[in-house]
């Protein structure tokens, strides 16, 4: 199952988005969430959905350990593209990319599977950041086996599971 219900603690705030948005339709802004703030939910929802330990932020490139001790690198985006990647020193074992869609509360895991996979399809050095195309993600994550995918745990983030 790739696709998730957003927990409400998130949804609360998707919904408040939505009413200041309403509320000022007439000037044409957006709010929306992106930035470090979808890239924090991500790395959220991704720790609850995979049981990963996350890493205090040290700008490796890795995110967090998974329950089997590989290193992991969580990409997330509420705007239909593809994950954004910069030149680091280290590479994670694995990738997870999320995407939220945020007018429906729900999620989705594109891709779950070898960082190295995605990391191919970059150019071999590159400025800044470099973006891969969600169709390119969604077409490498049909390539990953089975055994090479993290578990999920949880069918919905136990943030929506009740205590």
């Amino acid at each position: 199952m790739k696709s998730f219900d957003l927990p409400s603690v998130i949804t609360d705030l998707v919904l408040a988005r939505n009413r200041l948005r309403d509320h000022y339709r007439s000037a044409a802004l957006d709010f929306t969430v992106d930035g470090n703030l979808i890239g924090d939910i991500g790395e959220a929802l991704a720790a609850e959905l995979f049981g990963l330990k996350l890493s205090t932020r040290n700008g490796t490139g890795i995110d967090g350990h998974s329950p089997d001790g590989r290193s992991v690198q969580v990409k997330a985006t509420g705007t239909n593209r593809g994950p954004a990647f910069r030149m680091v020193d280290t590479r994670a074992d694995h990738l997870l990319f999320l995407v939220f869609d945020l007018e429906n509360l729900k999620g989705e895991v594109v891709y779950n599977g070898p960082e190295n996979t995605v990391i191919k399809l970059l150019p071999e050095a590159w400025i800044g950041q470099k973006t891969i195309p969600l169709m390119r993600m969604s077409q490498a994550d049909v390539m990953v086996k089975d055994g090479q995918r993290l578990a999920r745990l949880w069918a919905t983030p136990a943030a929506m599971v009740p205590r």
